[in-house]
């Protein structure tokens, strides 16, 4: 590499040309920088060729290929994608026909067949393949293609919607080449990535980049955490496999964001670890099973870690316990915050509801909740699936809680009448809210229902108070509301005035 730059930067004073002295003068600097970085780190610098290990795993890569029947006016692209290629060039009907479909200005077709691609690999030699559950949806026939263009019918064990994965399986006549799971959570940001999949049709195509970040969230898809990286992939990589550089499956690549409909290096790929539990559950059974603790949650604002006495945002906090769940016989309670889990602490509800979902039903599992300002270790024995439900205590006549702002009344059956209340409800309705007041700035409004206060029950205007009283004695700077507001539970953090 140094003879290389010496020998350019001798062409570039022989020519004198500014610009490329310029561009010597960077790569002069850059390579001093590299050359005071420690041993460790150069490395695990920039490979000088990814061919051995594309090698290595390219043989259990696959294509996937699936016939469904579409509708009239499906198309497999979107309607802005416009073929790259002058009419007259060689690639212009191949991308014509590879786009086949109304999106070029052509009239709509009856219902037929169609063939669309995706990607995958095999795991296990005696034939079982990974890929997205979108790929192979509604199949009626899925076909495997491999590196060397073999051909063989494929079936579906089994998918997972949530998770976006689905395990396939072919007859082999011998043992296929296979690739290994590696270990997601030990992938930094940074670190270099292989990818390899069937972009447009193309078999066996190899990009390469870094891992982005960690951690992404895309709609729908509340169980996944997903890798972003900036290896360029496209439509028809869907499914196929995320290598690190030991040649390990850390991540199914899965979506892309683009304006255009091509790579501008933003993937996603499902990490490993997370893939792998779903596999495992498709391959031993064909479904899958979840956990279930059988509560709603919501996040844990400033305001609301302020007002339950935490040092910062984290958890998930209660919004309802449902009746006879394993959170109710475990003795959650609605205002608790849910800290820890199986030995790991809860970030957010994300976090939460991943953990949950991921544990096995029948286990039990030691959960931390913060209540009334401390730790509170609770055993959960985790069920299967779950449904959702509600509940939510009474005294007479108005009076303002000065320090919010707000005027309330015990409920009664007027007042549930007039502001369409449960027949059972308990608590205090908001008949007023002083403008300007703490209240108003957290959009308390008329009818609200505030059935707790920091986790304690108030069924009147003066258990509220003692409540609110409590918390400013306490030196809390906010107090914590549950409300309802036409049948849903919200928790509010509303700060002294």
């Amino acid at each position: 590499m140094t003879t290389a730059l010496a020998d350019r930067a001798r062409a570039g004073r022989q020519r004198r040309t500014p610009s490329r002295g310029l561009i010597l003068t960077l790569g002069a600097g850059a390579l001093a920088a590299f050359a005071m970085l420690p041993a460790s780190v150069q490395a695990r610098g920039v490979p000088q060729s990814f061919a051995d290990l594309a090698a290595r795993v390219k043989p259990a890569v696959v294509s996937v290929a699936v016939e469904r029947k579409s509708g009239p006016n499906d198309r497999r692209f979107s309607p802005n994608f416009r073929n790259p290629f002058p009419e007259g060039s060689p690639y212009h009907e191949f991308f014509r026909r590879f786009f086949d479909g109304p999106g070029e200005g052509g009239p709509s077709r009856p219902p037929r067949r169609f063939r669309a691609v995706g990607s995958g690999f095999v795991v296990d030699p005696s034939g079982f393949i990974v890929t997205n559950h979108h790929v192979v949806n509604r199949a009626t026939r899925v076909e495997v293609i491999f590196d060397g263009g073999k051909r063989l019918d494929a079936k579906v064990v089994g998918h997972d919607a949530k998770t976006d994965l689905a395990l396939l399986r072919v007859k082999a006549e011998k043992p296929l080449p296979h690739v290994a799971w590696g270990d997601s959570d030990k992938t930094r940001i940074g670190d270099w990535i292989m990818a390899v999949g069937n972009p447009f049709g193309l078999n066996s195509t190899v990009t390469a980049g870094i891992v982005s970040a960690r951690g992404r969230s895309l709609g729908g898809a509340a169980l996944v955490d997903f890798l972003q990286v900036d290896a360029p992939i496209n439509k028809g990589n869907s499914g196929g496999p995320t290598f690190n550089m030991d040649g390990k499956v850390v991540g199914v690549n899965t979506a892309i964001y683009s304006p255009t409909g091509g790579s501008v290096g933003l993937g996603f790929a499902i990490p490993s670890n997370t893939a792998q539990r779903v596999i495992e559950q498709l391959k031993s059974g064909g479904k899958i099973s979840r956990g279930w603790l059988g509560v709603q949650i919501q996040d844990v604002s400033d305001d609301i870690a302020k007002a339950v006495g935490l040092d910062k945002p984290r958890g998930a906090l209660v919004a309802i316990v449902m009746p006879d769940s394993p959170a109710a016989r475990a003795g959650v309670k609605t205002g608790d915050v849910i800290v820890g889990w199986a030995g790991k602490k809860v970030k957010d509800i994300r976090d939460l509801v991943r953990k949950v979902a991921f544990t096995k039903a029948g286990r039990s599992v030691d959960a931390v909740v913060w209540r009334d300002g401390s730790r509170k270790s609770l055993t959960v024995l985790v069920a299967e699936s779950g449904t959702q439900q509600a509940s939510a205590s009474v005294d007479p006549a108005p009076k303002e809680t000065a320090e919010l702002g707000l005027s309330v009344a015990p409920a009664d059956d007027e007042l549930r009448r007039r502001f369409g209340l449960e027949r059972d409800a308990e608590g205090v309705v908001v008949l007023a809210v002083r403008p300007d007041s703490p209240a108003a700035a957290k959009d308390l409004r008329t009818g609200d229902l505030v059935t707790h206060v920091n986790g304690g029950k108030v069924a009147t205007p003066d258990a509220m108070k003692r409540r609110v009283d409590r918390a400013r004695r306490d030196g809390r700077e906010a107090v914590l509301l549950r409300i309802l507001r036409r049948g849903s539970p919200i928790f509010v953090a509303v700060k002294f005035g």
